[in-house]
């Protein structure tokens, strides 16, 4: 909890000194007032901003899926960012609780809500959209769908739901690695774009994703294969 209280000051404190900066003379040093005392600042950080390249593509059909997966990926990425907001308010609650039964009752009533939250909607997702949004799940939350249903549950339910969705092409222990797997290259750079023209709100990944690292390897061309003559 004490955790969540510095970073809570964190931005209470940069939020005041946005609203707040005082000019120094031809310094250009900016100060900013911290319960009376003021504190210089020669430096004002910015956040990120990805330089994303043009889109190109080698062939049609990968032009294609490329825009199926985009689809995809709109449509099921805010379930996923909805996860990890349910699963932080959870958590932050069952911090607050004291006894070992009061935070047992108050994690059934919210995996109750949110299997009735996201029950009918999720039925309507195809195979692959099932596929994207866990692996985005991961994303957001830093651990698999298999772990959250382990936690929230227990280890045979998460089981019975990883064999259950096996059935269906669709494993519950995917993970999200943009380095290592070429579509969630392409999902991470469906949801920068997706986020700076603001088509999607942005949540920060539970981890860090060096995004150019992927685009150097995914965006180098293709080693043809070996031709006789």
């Amino acid at each position: 909890m004490k955790y969540i209280i510095y970073i809570a000051l964190f931005f209470s404190v940069a939020i005041f000194a946005q609203e707040n900066p005082i000019k120094q003379d031809s310094t250009e040093v900016h100060y900013m007032y911290i319960e009376g005392d003021s504190i210089p600042v020669t430096s004002v950080e910015l956040n990120e901003v990805l330089v994303l390249p043009n889109l190109k593509f080698e062939t049609k059909e990968a032009r294609i899926r490329y825009l199926i997966l985009r689809r995809k990926t709109l449509k099921v990425y805010p379930y996923a960012k909805l996860a990890a907001e349910r699963l932080e308010a959870l958590q932050k609650r069952l911090d607050g609780l004291e006894r070992k039964r009061d935070k047992k009752r108050y994690a059934k009533i919210i995996q109750n809500y949110i299997e009735d939250e996201f029950s009918a909607e999720l039925k309507k997702l195809t195979k692959t959209e099932g596929q994207i949004l866990v692996k985005l799940i991961h994303r957001q939350t830093g651990k698999t769908t298999f772990d959250l249903i382990k936690e929230l549950r227990n280890g045979w339910r998460a089981f019975w739901f990883n064999s259950t969705a096996s059935l269906f092409d669709i494993s519950l222990k995917k993970e999200f690695s943009p380095i290592d797997d070429e579509e969630d290259y392409l999902i991470e750079d469906i949801l920068q774009r997706a986020f700076q023209n603001e088509r999607l709100k942005r949540q920060e990944p539970a981890f860090e994703i060096d995004f150019y690292e992927s685009l150097n390897k995914w965006s180098k061309p293709k080693t043809p294969k070996n031709s006789k003559g």
